[in-house]
């Protein structure tokens, strides 16, 4: 058992799912009076195989665990429609889907997702049942710090884990322990108000002991789990530990250390049987890529249909109103910090895209007769809807910068490549928030990564909606835009 797997989790993945697909498969048959043939079993054995690759890489077993119930029905949904595409493709292409009954196909393919919806409702009701009645695997933890108290309270979030902590141990007085991890008890904050929210070493719950307590404690309680939460700095102890802790019969984790660095979207993974880490991960993976993605195709496309009249007359406009070409181009990073070639109205009597470029600034006298006005009101971006149908910009994301500016900025800031890792955007979390048009000082660009990063950290399909109202709203009200 590992704790990114949890046995109950495995359950799903292993035994229940494939069950019901299969057995509702069986079942739809049986209520229709259809003779199981072998056709039916290799179904059942394509369909085994496809759905196991496909909710595997959407990653639909990571909601479960967090407790994202509706996530995971979205999920659930979501995945079993792509099943169903590839095995309708794959019925037509075989010249195999006339061996089938429809009725018993369609019923199959309405009532599966619902079943198995329905089954992880039920088992977390048997599992809080369960939790209510004390069925729990104890658990101590090795070592106070945040990394072990978030862990602490992550538990008690999720009865479903089906864990109980019991306390903690470590070397270290309480009062080294706040001084260590949170700072001294005795300091006072600026905010009485805020007082309330400092972390106390109490947090942790009992403390059973120090280090050489450990064995003889899960020798007399039989503790079933125990986690270690020690820096990685502390690799003589941890080794003395495990050359101790196979004296007894628990489950022995590890919690690294890993949080003391600011990560995006961390997770723990398996490549074949190696245990790896997630530090900095794009937060389009799994179905969030796909959702993602289909929503940009979709919005783009109705956008430039229902726009074409109004940038047909902005493109005669740009042409009459000064020499040049109409769109302009410009190299700027795109996804994982690949150059793309981003298009906007030609603005200005200039189309710079050298080593240096000279931002844009309130009353620019590179502005053409009519640029001022376009991105006043931001219809030089509408072009970049076809960015977005190519693949290589998404409709909310960090705004793209000049690749002069990005190998400018990327020296200067920590973490600036970092909002590369999705696809940019016409607009963002940053524009939104004030942090839109030109950066004449470094605070300024640093404050615009702040909330590019944020954004990757707290993706959501409903923050992109949000992100959208809200860019909708700020540009009637021409804010920042020069």
């Amino acid at each position: 058992m590992t704790v990114n797997d949890l046995p109950i989790v495995a359950f799903f993945k292993h035994l229940l799912d494939p069950f019901i697909i299969w057995s509702t498969l069986i079942l739809t048959a049986w209520l229709y009076d259809e003779d199981f043939t072998s056709y039916y079993l290799v179904l059942v054995i394509i369909t085994f195989f496809v759905s196991t690759y496909i909710y595997e890489r959407i990653l639909i077993y990571r909601n479960w665990r967090k407790g994202r119930l509706f996530a995971y029905m979205r999920d659930t949904v979501v995945g079993w429609l792509m099943i169903i595409a590839i095995l309708v493709f794959l019925g037509y292409a075989t010249k195999f889907h006339n061996q089938f009954s429809p009725q018993v196909l369609l019923t199959w393919f309405i009532v599966t997702p619902l079943m198995l919806i329905a089954s992880h409702i039920t088992v977390r009701s048997i599992v809080t049942n369960l939790y209510n009645r004390g069925k729990l695997r104890s658990a101590i933890v090795i070592g106070a710090n945040e990394n072990s108290l978030a862990f602490i309270r992550h538990i008690a979030e999720l009865p479903f884990l089906l864990i109980s902590y019991q306390g903690f141990f470590d070397e270290r007085s309480s009062s080294r322990i706040a001084a260590s991890n949170f700072g001294s008890q005795s300091d006072e904050p600026d905010d009485p108000a805020s007082a309330a929210t400092i972390t106390r070493p109490d947090d942790f719950g009992s403390r059973l002991g120090g280090l050489d307590d450990v064995v003889p404690y899960i020798q007399k309680h039989n503790t079933e789990m125990v986690f270690i939460s020690l820096p990685m700095s502390s690799q003589p102890r941890i080794q003395k530990l495990m050359d101790e802790l196979p004296d007894t019969t628990s489950s022995i984790y590890f919690l690294p250390d890993i949080y003391i660095f600011d990560l995006m979207q961390a997770r723990f993974e398996y490549i074949g049987d190696t245990p790896v880490v997630a530090m900095n991960e794009s937060p389009f993976i799994g179905i969030d890529g796909v959702v993602k993605s289909v929503s940009d195709f979709v919005l783009a496309l109705l956008i430039i249909i229902l726009l074409s009249p109004v940038m047909a007359c902005i493109a005669l406009a740009v042409r009459v109103t000064s020499p040049g070409p109409v769109i302009f181009k410009q190299r700027r990073y795109g996804l994982n910090g690949e150059e793309i070639i981003v298009y906007k109205f030609r603005s200005m009597t200039v189309t710079e895209d050298g080593a240096t470029i000279q931002q844009a600034k309130q009353n620019d006298q590179r502005l053409t007769k009519i640029g001022g006005f376009l991105r006043r009101t931001s219809l030089d971006e509408l072009p970049q809807f076809f960015n977005v149908l190519e693949g290589k910009m998404s409709i909310v994301g960090p705004r793209p910068h000049a690749v002069a500016h990005n190998e400018l900025y990327r020296k200067l800031i920590k973490g600036y490549m970092l909002r590369h890792m999705a696809k940019p955007g016409i607009t963002g979390w940053a524009q939104i928030n004030g942090w839109r048009g030109e950066t004449d000082v470094l605070e300024k660009m640093k404050a615009r990564i702040e909330h590019d990063l944020y954004y990757l950290k707290n993706w959501s399909i409903w923050l992109d909606l949000w992100i959208i109202f809200k860019t909708v709203w700020i540009v009637l009200r021409k804010d920042n835009a020069y």
